[in-house]
Order: C-alpha cells, then sequence, then structure tokens
C-alpha cells in the first residue's frame, strides 16, 4: 500500500478548489428564459405545488436524491473528539463517496452540539431538505439515543453508519467466512473485542441472522462483560454473559470459532490465536492498526480466515461496500426508514456477490486475474460494479415488502438499467446494442482463446446471449485457463488447430485460399501453412460460412492483420481502402470518430474512402451522418499538407454526394461548436448541424484524441475499434482491451453479421 504522508494528504486537499465537492447544475441556466425558469418568476410554480402536496418535493426538487452527512465530531475516524469543524474533511469525504459509488448527492453539515437533545433538535429542523440523514462520528452511547429519537420523528431514512456500515459488511463476511469454514452461525462461539457503537451494532446483526447470546462474549477495556458487573449501560447489559469462568481476552478466545475486533490494535496475540478453534475466523478491524496484523495471524495458524480494515490486506471490511447502495435503495422509493429488513437484506446482497464469478474490471483493478470465493476471498471489492445493482435493488425490494417504501418499483429491468447508467457501468445505446444482437445470435471465433481477457470476454458474450463463440487455442491451456479463473465453457467450441482433428479443414481452407491467391505469389504449401495461423484459419471460417464473425486483435500487430486481411476477406466493393472507427458515447450524444487504427498516412483518396465508409457506419448504427474533416486550418486559411488534402476530398465528395452533411477542413473548436462555425464562417455546408462525425487527417491524430477521451473523460463510454470496408464482419480490439471492451466489439459484429445476411437474403 502507499504510504500516505502529511504533506500529501494536505496538499490533496487543499490544491485547486479546496476541499473535496462542489454544487454542480442540473439544469440550462445560460439564458435570460433559462434564469426566469430556475428563479423568479418560474420557480414559484413548483414551490406552490409543493405547498399542495408535499411528496411532489420529491418530483420538483432534488430532496430524492439529496443526503445530508451530519455530525458533531465527537468520534472522528480514529481521532476521537476532535470538534465539528476538526471533522468537516471526513465528512466531505463521505460525500464524494455517496456520489462517486452510487450518483448520490450529498451534503457535509457539522453540527456543533454534543447535547443530545439539542443536536436532535437541530437535525429535525433541517431534515425538510434531504431524502436520507447519514449520521456519522457521534460517540456512544448518544449515538444510540440521538439515532432512535431520530429514526422515530422523522419520515425520511436515518442512518448511523458507524452502527450499522461496519455491522452489514462484517455479517455478510461473516456468513461467508462461516461457509468457506464448513461452520453453521447458530454452533460457532463468537468473542467480541469492544462494546462501542458498531461493536453492539455488528452482534445485534450477527444475532439476528442466528448466532446465539449465549455463544457470544464481548469485552470493554475493563475485560469480559458479566452479568454482575455493576454499572452497565444498556447496551453493555444485552450482550453481558452470565459466565464467569472468563475475564481476559485471552479466556475468552481459547476454543472460540470467530473473533471480532472493534477496539484497539495489537490486543490478540499470536498464542492466543492458536488456542482458537479450528478454521478460526479473525475480523481484525481496528484501524489503521488492526488488534493482529495480517502477517502475525497467518503465522500463528494458517487455517485462519483474516479479515481487516485496511486495503492492503484480503478481504477488507470496508463501508463503502453498503451506505452508498443502501441509501440509493432507500431513496429510490422514497423509503420513510432505513429498517432492519433493508439492512439484512443488504448484508445477503452481498454476501451473494462474493460467491459469484468476479468481474474483470475487479482484476485489473487488483492487477490479479483469479480473484475466486474462498479464503482470500469472501467479501466483494468496493469496486465492484455490481454493487450498485445488487445491493440497491435488494434494499429496495425490502423496503416495499416491509411497507416503507413510498415510491414503489415496478419494472426491476428498468430500474437495473437505470442504475448502470447511472454510474457510467452501461448506456442506453450499449443496451440497444446488446439486444439486437440478442434477436438473433451468431457464430463468432475468438482468435486468442488462450489469451485470458479474450477468453473470458467470450465466456461473458454467451451469457450475455449475443453470440456462439468459438474459440481458437490451446485446448488443454484454454480448460486450464477457464478453470484457473471459473469460467463455464459449456457449450463453448474449443478448436485447436494443431490437433489431427483440424486436418481435413486446413487442407479445404488451404486450397481455396491458394487458389484466390495463385496470382499473387502463393504456392499451395504456403498456402497450406498459413492455416497453422489463427487469424488466417479463423478468417477462411467466416469467408466460407463456417463462422459468421471473428475477433482479434490483443496478441496481432494491426500491420499483419491488415495484411491476412486483405488477403482473405478482401474490401468491399467500391472502396480501395478499409479503416476503423471508434465512438463515443456521452452524456452530450454520440460522436463517431474515423480511422482510428488502420491507414497511417492517407493520402487524399484512403482520406475519400474514409469519409465515405464512416458516413456508411454512421448510418448503420441508426444516426444521420453529420461530418467534419478535420485538419489544423480552415476552409483554406492554409493550402499545404493535410490542409490541402482535406480540401480536395471535400470538393470531391460534394460533388458526388451533394446531399451529404459534410464539410472542411475545419479545427476541432469549429466543427464541435456550430454557433462559432456557423458565426465565422456562414457559408459552411454544415449550417445549424450538430456535428456527430469526425475525420481526423491522419492516424496519429485520431488515435490519441479517442484515447484522450477514454483516458481523461469518466463519464464517457468508448466503443471500438469498429471496422468499416471489409468484405465481411471481421472485428479488432487491441492489447488493452478489457472484457467489456471486447464484448462490446462482439455484440457489433454480431450487428454486422446480421446485417450482412439481410443483405444476401434480400438479393437473393
Amino acid at each position: 500500500m502507499v504510504k500516505i504522508t502529511k504533506e500529501a494528504a494536505l496538499r490533496y486537499h487543499e490544491m485547486g478548489k479546496p476541499g473535496k465537492i462542489e454544487v454542480v447544475p442540473t439544469k440550462p441556466y445560460r439564458t435570460q428564459t433559462d434564469l426566469s425558469l430556475a428563479y423568479s418568476p418560474g420557480v414559484a410554480e413548483p414551490c406552490l405545488e409543493i405547498q399542495s402536496n408535499p411528496q411532489d418535493a420529491y418530483r420538483y426538487t432534488n430532496k430524492g436524491n439529496l443526503v445530508a452527512v451530519i455530525s458533531n465530531g465527537t468520534a472522528v475516524l480514529g481521532l476521537g473528539d476532535i470538534g465539528a469543524m476538526s471533522g468537516k474533511p471526513v465528512m466531505e469525504g463521505k460525500s464524494l463517496l455517496f456520489k462517486i459509488y452510487a450518483g448520490v448527492d450529498a451534503f457535509d453539515i457539522e453540527v456543533d452540539e454534543k447535547d443530545p437533545e439539542k443536536f436532535i433538535a437541530a437535525v429535525k429542523a433541517i431534515a425538510p431538505t434531504f431524502g436520507g440523514i447519514n449520521l456519522e462520528d457521534i460517540k456512544a452511547p448518544e449515538c444510540f439515543e440521538i439515532e432512535r429519537r431520530l429514526k422515530a420523528e422523522l419520515d425520511i431514512p436515518v442512518m448511523h453508519d458507524d452502527q450499522h456500515g461496519t455491522a452489514i459488511i462484517s455479517a455478510a463476511g461473516l456468513l461467508n467466512a462461516l461457509q468457506v469454514a464448513g461452520k453453521k452461525i447458530e454452533d460457532v462461539r463468537i468473542v467480541v473485542n469492544g462494546a462501542g457503537a458498531a461493536a453492539i451494532s455488528c452482534t445485534r446483526l450477527y444475532c439476528a441472522f442466528g448466532a446465539r447470546h449465549e455463544n457470544v462474549v464481548m469485552l470493554d477495556s475493563k475485560g469480559v462483560i458479566t452479568s454482575d458487573r455493576p454499572n452497565l449501560t444498556e447496551q453493555k447489559r444485552e450482550f453481558a454473559t452470565s459466565r464467569t469462568d472468563i475475564h481476559t481476552l485471552a479466556e475468552a478466545v481459547n476454543g472460540a470459532d470467530v473473533f471480532v475486533g472493534l477496539s484497539k490494535g495489537n490486543v490478540l496475540t499470536q498464542e492466543m490465536v492458536r488456542s482458537m478453534a479450528q478454521n478460526p475466523i479473525i475480523f481484525a478491524l481496528a484501524n489503521p492498526v488492526p488488534e493482529i496484523s495480517y502477517e502475525d495471524a497467518m503465522a500463528a495458524r494458517p487455517d485462519v480466515l483474516m479479515s481487516t480494515g485496511r486495503t492492503d490486506y484480503p478481504n477488507q471490511i470496508n463501508n463503502v461496500i453498503g451506505f452508498p447502495y443502501i441509501f440509493r435503495g432507500a431513496l429510490d422509493t422514497a423509503a420513510s426508514a432505513i429498517n432492519e429488513e433493508m439492512k439484512m437484506a443488504a448484508v445477503r446482497a452481498i454476501a451473494d456477490l462474493a460467491r459469484r464469478p468476479v468481474p474483470d474490471i475487479v482484476n485489473r483493478a487488483y492487477h490479479v486475474r483469479n480473484f475466486a470465493f474462498g479464503p482470500d476471498y469472501f467479501i466483494p471489492k468496493p469496486v465492484d460494479p455490481r454493487l450498485i445493482t445488487e445491493v440497491s435493488m435488494a434494499v429496495a425490494k425490502a423496503a416495499m415488502d416491509s411497507g416503507v417504501a413510498r415510491r414503489p418499483i415496478t419494472d426491476w429491468k428498468a430500474y437495473r438499467q437505470h442504475l448502470r447508467e447511472l454510474m457510467g457501468q452501461e448506456s442506453k445505446f450499449t443496451q440497444n446494442l446488446y439486444d439486437t444482437a440478442r434477436s438473433n445470435p451468431k457464430r463468432v471465433v475468438f482468435a486468442e482463446g488462450t489469451h485470458p481477457t479474450m477468453l473470458e470476454a467470450a465466456v461473458r458474450a454467451k451469457e450475455e446471449g449475443i453470440c456462439f463463440p468459438i474459440l481458437l487455442g490451446n485446448d488443454v491451456q484454454i480448460r486450464k485457463i477457464a478453470e484457473e479463473l471459473k469460467l463455464n465453457l459449456d457449450g463453448i467450441e474449443i478448436l485447436n488447430l494443431r490437433n489431427d482433428s483440424q486436418n481435413e479443414r486446413r487442407h479445404r481452407y488451404a486450397a481455396l485460399f491458394a487458389r484466390k491467391m495463385e496470382r499473387k505469389g502463393y504456392t499451395p504449401q504456403e498456402a497450406e501453412d498459413k492455416m497453422y495461423e489463427r487469424n488466417y484459419f479463423g478468417m477462411m471460417m467466416v469467408e466460407t460460412g463456417e463462422a459468421d464473425a471473428f475477433i482479434t486483435g490483443l496478441y496481432t500487430k494491426y500491420s499483419n492483420t491488415i495484411k491476412v486481411a486483405n488477403e482473405v476477406i478482401g474490401i468491399r466493393e467500391g472502396y480501395n481502402h478499409f479503416g476503423t472507427m471508434h465512438l463515443i458515447n456521452s452524456k452530450k450524444g454520440i460522436l463517431f470518430i474515423a480511422d482510428t487504427l488502420i491507414n497511417r498516412h492517407p493520402d487524399e483518396t484512403t482520406l475519400y474512402d474514409i469519409a465515405r465508409l464512416s458516413a456508411s457506419t454512421v448510418r448503420f448504427f441508426n444516426r444521420t451522418p453529420v461530418i467534419a474533416m478535420l485538419s489544423y486550418s480552415n476552409f483554406g486559411t492554409d493550402t499545404e499538407g493535410s490542409a490541402e488534402r482535406v480540401a480536395h476530398v471535400i470538393k470531391r465528395m460534394h460533388s458526388e454526394y451533394p446531399d451529404m452533411a459534410i464539410d472542411g477542413e475545419m479545427q476541432l473548436n469549429f466543427a464541435m461548436d456550430k454557433d462559432l462555425r456557423d458565426e465565422k464562417y456562414p457559408f459552411n455546408t454544415l449550417k445549424g448541424l450538430d456535428v456527430n462525425t469526425l475525420v481526423f487527417p491522419n492516424l496519429s491524430a485520431a488515435n490519441s484524441s479517442y484515447k484522450i477521451i477514454k483516458t481523461f473523460y469518466e463519464e464517457g463510454e468508448v466503443i471500438g475499434p469498429i471496422q468499416m470496408g471489409l468484405n465481411k464482419p471481421i472485428h479488432f480490439t487491441d492489447f488493452e482491451s478489457s472484457v467489456r471492451d471486447i464484448v462490446n466489439v462482439t455484440a457489433v459484429a454480431v450487428i454486422d453479421a446480421i446485417v450482412m445476411e439481410m443483405k444476401g437474403t434480400m438479393r437473393d
């Protein structure tokens, strides 16, 4: 783990705009009409509607997506009672997590009041602003009464995350750890070291899932909490043990199955760990120093199932796995509370998620390929993109089932899609691609079957129902990798080109290829040799109709792929070149960029083909092309180099395709700003139109542009490369493509095959 220095932390919070959050407008505000609607006089109308029906606040304001992160700074992280103002950086950070993980807007509110009655009164007074209240860093025992009173007296969700967040995540982890250990929760002995807000809430939740009170021993700073100890708080009395034979932590953990530490660092020794039952479960959650280090626990007992609150060790208990999504589900149903049913639903959803195959994005984030349910992975990682759908939906359903939802969800498929779109995981455009491909799935050959990323993409594409995968590669190696990655290869065809079983097909392909290339320098033996190469063999499968589409590129250089595609598949009639396009899907719409991978230094004839292919491809995606051909100059301000070439192409396009919306040469800012373009160059043929297609003058410009967008514009989705101009659906990836990238390209390839099939049927 990277060491965080004081200087780095202070610089991070100070640089640019101080702090970590800001307010961003969600409605137009540039014109006088916009401002009149936003404020006076237009704002009066929603005010009157809300006065008539208070629930309309969820319709006309941000109440339904707004959470208050409220603290009095009496129990901040590991810092203790540092005061309301000093705790503000933590509350800002919590607000940031709400936004980035679940799309929930959050304001941090620091209340300088330690008196519980006055604090409760302050929160109640501001509650109408919010759809939910997240209480944070309030010390025990006051936090128990504060939360109880606010939950009873407010009609919006209230949750003290220090209590329930840790409880929910650790309960999910405990259920899974017990499954790995082969134990039942109702049978195990549990030791809880700590008796603060989190410890009490954790233990209550464990008991709700079946742990027995008589099997729980809780300790505070004075030792084991026994029923005969005087002056116990109500909360401690709840978990006081009647046993009189144990007083110390060492005595309590002897023979115990589970240790949950919510106390301070280095209090659990290796000797204590060795005294525990077989396959002991240790949740050492003190931060930043756990009750026992991961290394010491593993050295003491190799069979230990270990969890900490730290990111640099397996099975981190991290509240961010829960609270954003719990509030997301509560807000989306306009719930009046977060109740026990909703919390338990979150536990089950989190636990279930860890038992499923792990998405590629999670493995990539942690630079591994083998996360699988077991001792080192029984809690989902915070970056798992499925958390927002699985946990939020589970909480929303529980809110409805338990009767606290005021805005029931009726279309769960649409709600799942909405959540994915909210976090940029999937757009309606991508979903439409998948739906179209599912309507007529095709046989798709994946060239690099032994590449873990392509192998997983093929499996995911099959699971999505968009294709019938065919993997090329060593079948033994493919099955071994699949087993390591926990991938199901059922129904997936594997072809090992080196096996004798492929001899007939290789000979047949070689004969066809040799006949095609006999006047281009190929001998029959050379054609035979080529059929041992994945790209030649796979493309011949498509050429002969024994497959419908082909995906390649993770291993192969583009120069080689281009050569093979030209020889085997050939370029579409009417063109002399083919190219690739990337699609940028953003909140502002879809932008098509060409040529991003194939033609390094296009001359006029190449740019002419790229422009026409771009128009054809944009129409393929049911869009009307509006094309800007780019350069460093505008409409003749320079007459050399790329500017001259583009100008000549535009002249030809205007002559041959007078109805096509295309113009140039122009700089990028004029292409994207129609008002600026129309003001400075009123003669342009794109007047009043928004450009949706950019044709760059060379490969360096196009490739760099889409990669800049992909790197820095996190809210956009980049799909591609999309092949333009070959006779058959041959599509490319590159070595940095993720599983999701390849699945997206596969969907495009399937649609390409569907369209070609339809054209063939029409010709017949």
